[in-house]
């Protein structure tokens, strides 16, 4: 089978659905090797009280509101860039945060083991921008996939318990 580039229609969806979804593609940086993404979380729009969104649009969170497949990095603790990707439609900031592949776990290692820094911030993802993902036809049995609520978001109230991380078993 080819691999194919994922294309900006995978990410026309909602980022609970497109975080699902991911589980099992390979995120690609120019020249290094592709990594199975093991480990997503959604984040979903305005009402989202986890998402950046939740308090308008800004400086800092303005590529969530580009359109879909667009890459969306910050900076966290002043430390660590965190690698997401715009999802569903213009002007409804949603993103799905990477936060493990292959034996890289933890969002801001991913970032790091991929060189992502905010030079990627608001640039397609595609290979123009030497960041893509990739389908390489790898099945992933649904029960292997656990819905579990999202991590560090104790300020989200009632979308705290929301099950929107999903993660490979095993």
């Amino acid at each position: 089978m080819r691999i194919q580039s994922l294309k900006k229609e995978f990410f026309e969806r909602s980022a609970v659905a497109v975080a699902r979804d991911l589980i099992g593609k390979f995120i690609q940086r120019e020249g290094r090797t592709g990594l199975m993404i093991t480990e997503t979380e959604a984040y979903e729009g305005p009402d989202d009280k986890a998402s950046h969104a939740r308090h308008g649009r800004t400086e800092r969170n303005a590529p969530l509101y580009m359109p879909a497949g667009t890459i969306y990095v910050y900076r966290i603790y002043g430390v660590h860039w965190m690698l997401n990707v715009v999802c569903g439609a213009p002007d409804h900031p949603a993103a799905v945060l990477l936060r493990s592949a292959g034996e890289v776990t933890g969002p801001g290692r991913l970032a790091k083991a991929l060189a992502v820094d905010q030079s990627f911030n608001a640039k397609p993802l595609g290979p123009p921008a030497g960041l893509w993902v990739e389908d390489r036809h790898v099945w992933i049995d649904p029960a292997k996939v656990a819905a579990t609520p999202r991590i560090g978001i104790g300020y989200a109230g009632d979308f705290i318990d929301k099950p929107w991380r999903f993660l490979l078993k095993g």
